[in-house]
């Protein structure tokens, strides 16, 4: 597989280049009849490829790569509407845009799309991920640089929102919920998401204040879209790391989409501080298939099949740490293998059906079944030493003093089996000025776990009491638990427009879960504000957001399940201001919100790579308080970049954790949250190199300040040690054989592709050892210790993507 990618690498860097002319920019508003901004129009260059959606203020932005083209704009609701251009090389045009509602065919059914303009969503640029450099080939790298978002992990497609974990985040793909895996301890484990970017049509996100219609999670919605294609294509994308192949097709009354992906990241994990042979084997399969019956009626099968294995066999590690003045060096020898198998397979059925013009809905029936097997069984002979650091020669002196010689051991045997069924109704029409949503849902959730783990440290004696007959174990794990989890869920909503610039939207949930047998009401509203001059929005949220205990909620450390657990509430309330303006002779947009968070009944849980481990058995409230900021636009020509920062603060209370010290009872009162991660800064940013569109730079840097941890094993008011704050710069070179009408295209690429892109990138390319978790030792003097976990570090890859001609 490696000599095919390097193969094909250089058979297209060794083609001919281009002499490119530049791209004709569009750009312009997409307008109502009645002159409102209509965010989500979808925007296609016929016959290229090219596409987006306009954002909230109707503002789109699009490129042909030749001088005659034709643009189709389209939104549910409205007649689709194409405008033929015959530009000159370069030109910049000004396009206004206005669509008429349409009352005939479903796929235009005459329902304004009212939750699209109040939602508090961001949308995301589908174009962007290609160029993004990422290590993980996943799409939730493109979150991370989301305000709001939180991250301390490459490798990984989990994220935080706001304070929360990664199980308070709902993802949707067409209207059906995507679960994620229990048991992936670690980044290594983790291989490929379930959305695969070559599919994605739309996607919208929002980090808080979300609609009546979404699930019951705490924190943030990702809402994907996979729709019919303009036109048939098929896609090859290849690099060190991965590879995918997508296929797009459309047919007289139904369309078609295929994605084909696998993924081996060994190239990275080698450079790891725990050394040994790496292989990480990752694949999947995922299709779409719409057939319409009649204008009126079609039904949409979705299909996903997921596998991977995570296979090591370790020899060594040796990790330094320490400070200026003291620097520790921890060496361990390895024996054994650990092998972790990952399988999904799940289906989606959705029949949508419009009895009349202005009316829609949605039957979806679903089911996931996702398999999951741990198997480590590791022993680590180690030497822990205190050595000279010898700064003018640039290396270590030799050891001045050992803290400790021993043993540890890991063993585990851990199997999950997940079924999921879901089946829910969902009906949206149009009365005038409103927007009438409601919904049934059932889903039932079945676990069948096995655990059998355990360990031990044995530091000459020193760490562990022990005897001449028995090894003392730590850890230990040996339960089986067989659960099924019901909730009943139902949900309305009205979208209204008070006048032309104020539109309401009030809406509640109410749910009913078979584990904790409560019945849970949560209202929410949504206010937004237009401007006459359409170009700023003010938004306010309030609502109410309770999560039904889960599977992973309800257990401990242990294995125990606490079947009396209840629901977890957050009072949430917000404040938006988004505004677009003209400077450094561009549009630019700014978006802000503040926010406050106020949760009782709260299941406390500590954090240990991708583990979350929860106190199942405690509760507290909490809050988490803070403010998001984002700019973009293109601070280059033609070119989209974005700065965006976020501040925050998240608390807990945990109920009765109290503690006797020096024969004085001490109440901890509140702690930082494992999540409370003060500062985060991302830049995406984007330019040209030798003053051509052809070559093309991309800059992704993330800062996330430093993260409260503590032993996994121990209470959470002894949280007081800290993982060093995030920082990480990946950069992509990229070259485009095929970027516009170039007066001497190479004659092979011109003839057998649409697009051709070549990408050279360096991830982290400053070699920063991040760290992600902590082993714990204590040295002879029984003083703990936390040697750190380090990510990954600078690693170059190749990728390539190509858009073969039908």
């Amino acid at each position: 597989m490696l000599k095919f990618r390097l193969i094909l690498f250089f058979l297209i860097a060794g083609c001919s280049l281009a002499v490119a002319q530049p791209l004709v920019r569009v750009s312009g508003i997409v307008y109502s009849g009645d002159k409102l901004p209509l965010p989500q129009v979808t925007v296609i260059v016929l016959g290229q490829g090219q596409s987006t959606v306009t954002d909230e203020f109707g503002m789109y932005t699009i490129y042909s790569k030749t001088k005659s083209f034709s643009i189709k704009y389209s939104l549910l609701g409205y007649q689709p509407q194409t405008l033929k251009f015959n530009e000159r090389s370069g030109a910049r045009i000004m396009q206004m845009v206005s669509l008429v509602a349409n009352v005939n065919e479903l796929e235009q059914v005459y329902i304004t799309d009212k939750q699209n303009q109040l939602s508090n969503t961001t949308t995301i640029n589908i174009a962007d991920i290609a160029s993004m450099p990422m290590v993980s080939g996943n799409f939730e790298t493109m979150l991370k640089t989301l305000p709001g978002v939180s991250t301390n992990n490459e490798l990984s497609a989990q994220y935080s929102v706001r304070g929360g974990n990664f199980d308070e985040n709902l993802i949707y793909i067409n209207d059906v919920e995507i679960n994620r895996p229990v048991l992936i301890r670690n980044g290594q484990q983790e291989g490929l998401s379930f959305i695969n970017s070559e599919l994605v049509s739309k996607a919208k996100f929002s980090a808080g204040g979300f609609e009546a219609k979404y699930g019951d999670k705490l924190s943030s919605v990702l809402d994907i879209r996979y729709d019919k294609p303009d036109s048939n294509e098929t896609i090859l994308s290849t690099s060190l790391l991965n590879t995918s192949l997508t296929a797009k097709r459309i047919y007289k009354r139904s369309f078609f989409l295929a994605g084909l992906r696998y993924k081996n990241n060994s190239n990275v994990l080698i450079k790891q501080d725990e050394k040994g042979s790496y292989k990480p084997n990752f694949a999947d399969a995922q299709f779409l298939y719409q057939y319409d019956f009649s204008p009126k009626f079609n039904i949409s099968i979705l299909g996903n099949l997921n596998v991977g294995q995570f296979k090591l066999e370790p020899t060594n590690r040796e990790t330094q740490f320490g400070t200026l003045n003291t620097t520790l060096r921890l060496n361990v020898d390895y024996t054994g293998k650990e092998i972790d198998d990952y399988q999904t397979f799940g289906t989606a059925v959705t029949a949508t059906y419009s009895p009349k013009h202005n009316q829609i809905i949605k039957f979806i029936n679903s089911y996931f079944n996702t398999i999951e097997r741990e198997r480590f069984d590791i022993n680590g002979s180690y030497t822990f030493d205190e050595i000279d650091s010898n700064f003018p020669l640039g290396t270590f002196g030799p050891v001045t003093k050992n803290k400790g010689i021993g043993n540890y051991y890991n063993y585990g045997r851990n199997s999950l089996n997940t079924q999921i069924f879901a089946s829910e109704i969902k009906v949206d029409q149009n009365f005038n000025n409103h927007v009438f949503s409601w919904g049934l849902k059932f889903d039932n959730s079945r676990y069948d776990d096995k655990l059998n783990e355990y360990n031990y440290t044995d530091s000459a004696g020193y760490i562990l009491p022990n005897d001449s007959k028995n090894i003392l174990l730590q850890n230990v794990i040996n339960v089986e638990n067989n659960i099924d989890i019901k909730n009943y869920s139902a949900y309305i909503q009205d979208s209204y427009s008070l006048s032309s610039n104020a539109e309401l939207q009030l809406g509640a949930r109410a749910t009913y879960s078979s584990l904790s047998k409560q019945l849970l009401i949560s209202p929410r509203v949504l206010i937004a504000y237009r401007p006459s001059s359409n170009n700023k929005i003010l938004r306010f949220t309030a609502g109410v957001y309770k999560q039904p205990p889960s599977y992973r909620t309800i257990r401990d450390f242990t294995g125990n399940l606490n079947i009396h657990q209840k629901a977890q509430s957050s009072y949430n309330t917000s404040i938006g201001y988004d505004y677009a303006f003209d400077a450094f002779g561009t549009r630019l947009k700014f978006t802000s919100e503040a926010y406050f968070k106020y949760s009782d009944r709260l299941i406390p849980y500590k954090i240990d790579n991708l583990r979350i481990k929860y106190l199942a058995n405690e509760s507290s409230k909490g809050y988490a308080y803070g403010a998001d900021f984002s700019i973009g636009g293109e601070f280059v020509k033609d070119l989209v970049s974005y700065f965006r920062m976020s501040v925050m603060h998240a608390n807990e209370d945990i109920t009765g954790d109290s503690y006797m010290q020096n024969g004085e009872r001490i109440y901890p009162g509140y702690l930082k949250r494992p999540t409370d991660q003060r500062l985060n800064f991302s830049v995406f940013f984007q330019d040209r190199l030798l003053n051509s569109p052809t070559y093309k730079v991309h800059l992704n840097a993330l800062y996330g300040s430093r993260l409260p941890i503590g032993p996994s094993q121990t209470p959470r008011y002894l949280d007081k040690f800290y993982i060093p704050s995030y920082k990480r710069i990946d950069i992509g070179f990229s070259k485009d054989f095929l970027d516009d009408a170039a007066l001497h295209k190479p004659k092979f690429l011109d003839k057998n592709f649409n697009s051709v892109i070549l990408f050279f990138e360096v991830f982290n390319m400053l070699n920063i050892n991040n760290t992600v978790s902590y082993l714990w030792l204590k040295d002879i003097d029984n003083v703990q210790y936390a040697i750190p976990n380090y990510l990954t570090g600078r690693q170059f890859n190749l990728k390539l993507i190509v858009k073969l001609k039908n």
